[in-house]
This record gives structure tokens, sequence and C-alpha cells, in this order.
């Protein structure tokens, strides 16, 4: 497996790019530019992945495809279609988007949101993106989100019946799903349960951590990795399970150093629990 995360510093070429992955210990990057980029911009960006070894994890296409405003809906799924083009020709393991709201805010939480009709709405929308662009080598994934499909292992498992394409799979964010006191006393049960059921799909994981509040009724947040109750050992050794090419990204951190500490974290807990890391 491999760990990677973002990149918070501005560069503005592969080496200063490079740089600051090594400055974080990256063994797994985001892609570095979107499709607007030029095909040069591109092909060098690509060499200088493959120079040092490092794993394309991702590419993002953080958008609201389900937009209630229907031009920002189609500019959404066009932005959408381009970036798991990006995917496809860069290599990346995946392309990952949430499965939109149907609010004004684009990963917000609306009662719309679980309606039959949405639910269809994002069946239809996965697969326009997928077939749009036909991929062959590379996979459209949502990341699952505490307040809409999808929520659960279960509830991707059967999206992924539903939508029916070869190019759609997982990307698993397990702390996302967390989103209940159950779950959060489990946890260590919930993460496995995860992994045993989605693991033939899972393309790219996003590794946080997680809190709940002494607070009524209740209140569970996200931390960075090392300080919440996520038991790592056990998350890099089910990563390490996925395969050499499974990728693990620290995310929502506030800057530079904090990339750097929970990534070396993450590293420290690969180690103590005897996973090989490249």
């Amino acid at each position: 497996m491999r760990i990677g995360g973002s990149i918070e510093k501005p560069y503005e070429n592969p080496q200063q790019w490079y740089q600051l992955v090594e400055e974080l210990g990256y063994r797994a990057v985001l892609t570095p530019v979107d499709y607007r980029a030029s095909k040069a911009e591109k092909e060098a960006y690509l060499e200088c992945m493959k120079e040092h070894d490092l794993l394309l994890g991702e590419v993002g296409a953080w958008c609201n495809p389900l937009s209630l405003d229907k031009e920002e809906r189609r500019t959404n799924i066009s932005y959408c279609q381009n970036q798991l083009a990006l995917a496809e020709e860069l290599g990346a393991n995946c392309c990952v988007n949430i499965a939109g709201s149907k609010g004004e805010k684009w990963d917000g939480f609306y009662p719309e949101n679980y309606l039959e009709d949405t639910y269809a709405l994002i069946v239809d929308t996965v697969r326009e993106i997928i077939d749009g662009v036909k991929p062959v080598h590379t996979f459209y994934t949502l990341e699952p989100m505490p307040w809409m499909t999808p929520s659960s292992p279960e509830e991707y498992l059967k999206l992924i019946r539903d939508v029916d394409r070869k190019g759609f799979a997982v990307h698993l964010d397990f702390t996302n799903m967390i989103n209940c006191p159950e779950r959060f006393v489990h946890r260590d049960r919930f993460i496995e349960d995860c992994f045993k059921k989605l693991a033939p799909y899972i393309k790219s994981v996003h590794g946080k951590d997680v809190w709940m509040e002494d607070t009524l009724p209740c209140a569970i947040r996200e931390v960075m990795p090392g300080r919440g109750y996520v038991d790592y050992q056990k998350v890099v050794k089910l990563c390490e399970g996925l395969g050499t090419d499974a990728a693990l990204f620290v995310e929502h951190l506030p800057d530079h150093e904090s990339y750097k500490e929970a990534a070396a974290y993450v590293r420290e807990q690969a180690v103590k629990a005897g996973v090989t890391l490249p």
C-alpha cells in the first residue's frame, strides 16, 4: 500500500511539486493538474511521477452533478466527464466525486437527498458520466457521505448493482460513514465490515479519524489521524490487503505541516503493524 495526501503549498512546475511531495513523504499522489492543463504540462507531471515511482491515486471531480440549477448541472456533469477522461489519460486509480445534493450547498444535508427520485437520478447521472468517457483503465467513484447516498457499505453495493457499469467502483471513506453513536462505538467492526464487503471494488481510501463529543444529543466530528479513536494499525493492515497499488490519502487538514504530521503518523502505524511500504 502507499500513503499520500493533499498539497497545500503552491507550485508552478513538476520539480517544485515533487519537492513538496518528497517533504511530505508521499508515495501516492493526487492529480497535480486538472483537465484544462496543456498536453505538454500533463506529460511533464506524468513523467515526474514515473521517474520517482509515485502512484496517481485520485483525480478529483468535486462538484454537484445533482444541482437544482439545470445549466449548472450540465456544466458539472461535463466537468466530471472531463476529469474522468483525465484520470484515464494519466492512468489514475480513479476519479472521485460525491453523489451530490438536492439543495443549494453542493455537499449539504437535505431531506430531498433521501428521495427515491434522487436515488434514481444518482444512478442515471453516474451512468451518464461513465458512458460519456467509457474508461478502460480507470474508474468513476463516489466518496461516501454521512447524509447522502452511499452512506453505508450496503448502500454502496446496491448502487454498484444498479449503476451496472464496469467503469464504476468504490472510493472508501469509512470516517464519513461513522454517522451515528452505534457505528462510533463499534467502529472497529464497522471499518472491518466496509473492507470486507467493498474490497473487490475499492480503488482509493481516505484516511481520517473520528471523535464523539461527551455532549447531548450527539456530536461526531472528523479529526486528524492519531487524534481520535480509529485504530490505524488495523486500517493500514486492511489497506495492505487491497494490494500494492492501494492508496490511503490523509485529507481535510489546514496546512503543509499538518499534512506532514498526519502522513508521518500513518506511516508510523504501518511500521508498527508490520506493513511493508515502498
